[in-house]
């Protein structure tokens, strides 16, 4: 009969830390996710900025000489990301694909002028900066036009400055949301325990003593779940590398090790804090009170 009891506690002890491990690790996860966006907010925000492009429409009578001149000076400005040399022939190739018009079957000719296409660096992707760009090419005597979507850019800074900040507050949630449900996880393990606490304190162990086996057995298995959760969140940065390559996501060594570092630390910090706390409650409770 004892031997049963005894198997049974210890099928109803693993499964209690089961529980808590798959509750630390997928906290730790969620956490982890939210983590890598927050790393990764500026990087995202510049690859769009960087599909903005300002369009440097040429005059018909500049030769390519001049041409391949005025792009090579573009590409050594500063706020120069890219820059891509359209013909009036490819132009309207692209728009007779888009639009699925040939337009100069009717007219006779191309209208369409030769232009430049600057993709600029993300940190020169603002109304103002690019107002300043349009104001100096306007002046160049080989330009007959600067256009760019002037609303789409100021959308554009809005937003991210509002994405940025949702974001921020999103992680601090995110973060508290996990604190309370990995100490709720091991409150209620330690509460199972709470009559073998109270036990040892009746025959005379120290409170630092009865804490003790708590903490480490807690800490062990704080270290599964961040470990489970470092696992996990390594399979998803890999494979959204492999869709999306541009972000070079798993290039980012320093960030990266640092996400991970702060999930395993923060998998034992959470842990060994609520487990004092809630080893600390059932202590000062009478033993009346253990049955409430």
């Amino acid at each position: 009969m004892s031997e049963s009891f005894e198997k049974y506690q210890k099928r109803r002890l693993r499964s209690s830390y089961l529980s808590v491990i798959i509750s630390i690790s997928l906290v730790l996860f969620l956490l982890g996710l939210v983590g890598l966006l927050l790393l990764q907010t500026k990087k995202i925000s510049d690859y769009f900025k960087e599909q903005a492009a300002i369009s440097l429409f040429i005059k018909n009578e500049v030769k390519k000489e001049s041409i391949a001149k005025l792009q090579a000076s573009i590409d050594a400005e500063p706020f120069t990301k890219s820059s891509k040399f359209v013909s009036k022939e490819e132009a309207a190739q692209i728009y007779k694909e888009e639009n699925g018009e040939d337009f100069m079957n009717f007219l006779g000719y191309n209208p369409l002028q030769n232009s430049i296409d600057i993709h600029l660096k993300a940190e020169y992707v603002s109304p103002e900066k690019m107002a300043e760009i349009e104001e100096f090419y306007q002046k160049n005597a080989f330009i007959s036009e600067v256009s760019y979507d002037k609303p789409l850019i100021e959308m554009l800074t809005k937003n991210v400055k509002k994405i940025s900040l949702i974001i921020l507050i999103f992680s601090a949630l995110a973060t508290l949301i996990v604190i309370v449900l990995i100490n709720s996880s091991i409150r209620l393990s330690i509460y199972s325990k709470r009559f073998t606490i109270k036990t040892m304190q009746m025959v005379g162990a120290t409170k630092r003593f009865i804490r003790k086996p708590f903490i480490w057995q807690s800490i062990k298995l704080g270290i599964i779940g961040a470990l489970m959760a470092m696992l996990a969140l390594a399979a998803v940065i890999y494979y959204f590398d492999q869709y999306f390559p541009q972000f070079e996501l798993i290039k980012e060594d320093i960030k990266l090790g640092s996400l991970f570092g702060g999930i395993f630390i923060l998998g034992i910090l959470i842990t060994w804090i609520s487990t004092f706390f809630a080893t600390q409650r059932f202590l000062n409770l009478r033993t009346d009170e253990l049955y409430f």
